[in-house]
């Protein structure tokens, strides 16, 4: 390891091993995800940057990996250079005007739940089941229906969670970020918009292994070229 080189932390999300930012071209999921335990490896020996994640976040991605057939092989890896720590929720301190925010966000969000579900509601209202139903009885118009209901439901479900933060997994990367002193590594815009809230360094997940590559190649480590 070069000396004199300052200690990172970063912390990681899912969404930086889901997303397909950081596969190369016709490189397979776990191809992927093996050749980023590389470099985490790799930057912890040479770069003394060091990785971690919450267990709910690890039990969260390794069950997401499971479900697409990765191998042994990539869970081994990250037991091994993924460090896994409880973030300290009673020690870490949060700015009581990050919760005031929330509390405002949130009563935003669920006016705008609202107003998607009356919406829905007026629409239904509007269907015609006569001029709906075909030689088959009024089964088109059960089918309109639910249509209606599933676009009302994507369009709630956007109106109360997109860009918020809306999980405890995402909350404990967050106060482990700050316990650290971490970057946090994440796909996630509700967790980016968050990481802004807490005074946090965030690098997008998909620039993640070019940032690992860069600090490598600028460093000469061990006449790495990438």
């Amino acid at each position: 390891m070069p000396s004199g080189l300052p200690r990172q932390r970063f912390v990681l999300d899912t969404s930086l091993f889901i997303t397909e930012e950081i596969r190369h071209e016709d490189e397979s999921l776990e191809d992927a995800v093996l050749r980023l335990l590389d470099l985490v490896a790799t930057a912890r020996l040479e770069l003394n940057i060091s990785c971690y994640m919450p267990p709910s976040i690890h039990d969260e991605l390794a069950t997401m990996l499971r479900d697409r057939d990765v191998g042994d092989e990539v869970f081994s890896r990250l037991d091994t250079w993924v460090v896994r720590k409880s973030p300290d929720r009673y020690g870490v301190t949060i700015p009581a005007n990050i919760v005031y925010n929330f509390i405002d966000e949130m009563s935003d969000r669920v006016n705008r739940g609202l107003r998607v579900s009356e919406e829905a509601l007026r629409e239904v209202q509007q269907l015609d089941p006569e001029k709906l139903a075909g030689d088959d009885g009024p089964g088109e118009y059960i089918t309109e229906a639910d249509r209606v209901l599933s676009n009302m439901r994507d369009k709630y479900r956007r109106a109360l969670r997109q860009g918020v933060l809306d999980s405890r997994e995402d909350f404990d990367l967050l106060v482990l970020a700050r316990e650290l002193d971490a970057g946090v590594v994440t796909e996630d815009r509700g967790v980016i918009s968050w990481a802004d809230e807490f005074g946090l360094r965030y690098v997008h997940g998909g620039q993640f292994p070019t940032l690992l590559e860069e600090y490598l190649r600028a460093t000469g480590s061990d006449g790495y070229e990438g």
